[in-house]
């Protein structure tokens, strides 16, 4: 399937996904090999410090993830999951881009890169899910 017909049809289902789509989470670009997902950073992303609270930036990776934990059409869900921050974004965007590991009959192993729009890699993110046959 073409990517830009799966991220239109990916972009109605997860529509629904009330959390990630009110922290701002888009759908960029899907395709077998990668998921790219964006969110803009807002005033209701900052902690006490004027950051990017750590909660905002999971929550990208996350959702990125289960895109992309499910394109196969089984139901998966996130058994374990792994941030490591490396820097403070300053940027006006997160970009988040998921690449799968290992896909076995069970279980799939992903990560995700996280970075700013000004390049800057920000977080790095590992999740396991487990596809529901």
């Amino acid at each position: 399937m073409e990517c830009t017909t799966r991220m239109q049809q990916l972009q109605e289902e997860y529509k629904n996904d009330r959390f990630a789509t009110n922290a701002g989470c888009k759908i960029v670009e899907v395709c077998a090999d990668k998921v790219i997902c964006e969110m803009p950073v807002s005033d209701q992303l900052l902690n006490a410090h004027g950051g990017i609270m750590g909660g905002a930036i999971f929550t990208l990776a996350d959702f990125t993830f289960a895109i992309a934990a499910n394109l196969g059409g089984i139901p998966s869900v996130a058994i374990e999951c792994n941030i490591r921050y490396y820097a403070a974004a300053k940027g006006s965007k997160l970009i988040a881009t998921c690449t799968t590991d290992k896909e076995g009959r069970h279980l799939g192993h992903y990560t995700v890169d996280i970075s700013d729009d000004t390049g800057k890699k920000i977080a790095g993110y590992t999740a396991i899910a487990y596809h529901n046959h």
